[in-house]
């Protein structure tokens, strides 16, 4: 690492009575489940101790495929950021655009800024990935808002709870929704659950390194903008440990995507790759051109002959565990499972 390598700060841990502003960011909750669930969501979150704050944006459906135009949607966050009433900002849903109201977040207000937590899930890659390296402050990539519905809180909901609380390990779970959109689960209905087999490459010992990744639909986009610091951030790092999973991308976006942040040097330090569930993974056994979510990762990070583990419980097929960006940590899996420990001393 070198000397000039930036402090990563972490926000206060949440306590009860702490306030919980909640955003829109990309998506507003106007359609259902997620206004149903959004509700739900904020009653359990009271019974938790928490006061809950809402965004102007957050009921919202005004902007193009968004709820409210870019400019609106980074006042509201820049505004929560810089209140002194809440502790964590919470984004009520992903979406498609989120990217388009980047260049009106004002990243060096909020380096010097007193530090928030921000989480959320999807589109928010573009916020959650970008605080670490841009203001140097964590983030987490976790559930959205109307996610904690579910009586009692469970799986990626628990966990992220948890780490907002000063949790320092958490790990995967013991199974994982259904593939297909019959699988989806109604408003309350249980889930279909399958077993889950994590695929280790090239693994031999625990890894420790910076967590980063997220979204890589989002970060593709990313890839080459003036927000693109990820070369010089990654380099003052002992290691970075990448995550990824996807939402939209086919087996074949994947293998480029993953091809084109190569070719930008973000993997220039890596020290190890998480793959998540990937959305298209209903292609598994259906090659698509001789290409599936698995040879398109490992034949493209497969020739760095770094430890990489397949199919952890992380993206758009859940539960997806929720992971500190710009945090270090130490991933170690056993007994087919996934465990992170975070290794900073508060």
């Amino acid at each position: 690492m070198n000397q000039d390598s930036p402090l990563i700060k972490t926000p206060a841990y949440l306590e009860k009575g702490d306030a919980i502003e909640l955003i829109a960011p990309s998506f507003g909750c106007t359609t259902e489940p997620y206004s149903t669930r959004l509700d739900a969501s904020i009653n359990r979150l009271r019974k938790e101790g928490y006061r809950i704050k809402e965004g102007r944006n957050v009921r919202l459906s005004e902007g193009i495929v968004a709820s409210s135009s870019p400019e609106n949607r980074a006042k509201e966050f820049m505004d929560a950021y810089l209140a002194e009433d809440s502790k964590l900002i919470l984004s009520v849903g992903g979406g498609e655009l989120m990217a388009e109201m980047l260049p009106h977040i004002n990243f060096e207000k909020i380096k010097w800024a007193n530090p928030k937590w921000f989480m959320g899930f999807s589109d928010n890659a573009n916020l959650t990935f970008l605080l670490p390296i841009l203001a140097n402050v964590k983030a987490i990539y976790g559930p959205n808002a109307p996610s904690f519905y579910e009586k009692p809180f469970r799986f990626a909901q628990l966990d992220a709870l948890n780490l907002l609380k000063g949790e320092k390990e958490t790990k995967g779970y013991p199974k994982f929704y259904g593939r297909s959109n019959k699988d989806w689960p109604a408003l309350y209905k249980p889930r279909a659950n399958r077993e889950k087999v994590i695929v280790p490459l090239s693994y031999d010992k625990p890894v420790e390194g910076m967590l980063l990744g997220g979204c890589l639909d989002v970060l593709r986009g990313l890839c080459g903008t003036k927000f693109d610091k990820v070369r010089e951030f990654a380099s003052k790092q002992e290691g970075v440990i990448w995550f990824f999973e996807s939402c939209d991308l086919s087996p074949l976006d994947i293998r480029r995507a993953l091809f084109q942040l190569d070719q930008a040097g973000w993997f220039a330090n890596a020290k190890m790759f998480l793959l998540g569930r990937h959305l298209c993974e209903n292609w598994l056994h259906n090659d698509f051109m001789g290409i599936n979510p698995h040879t398109a990762s490992s034949l493209i990070l497969g020739e760095k002959r770094l430890p990489m583990l397949l199919d952890i419980d992380l993206g758009h097929i859940g539960p997806s565990m929720p992971l500190i960006e710009g945090a270090k940590a130490k991933v170690e899996y056993k007994e087919n499972n996934i465990f992170v420990s975070y290794l900073e001393k508060e």
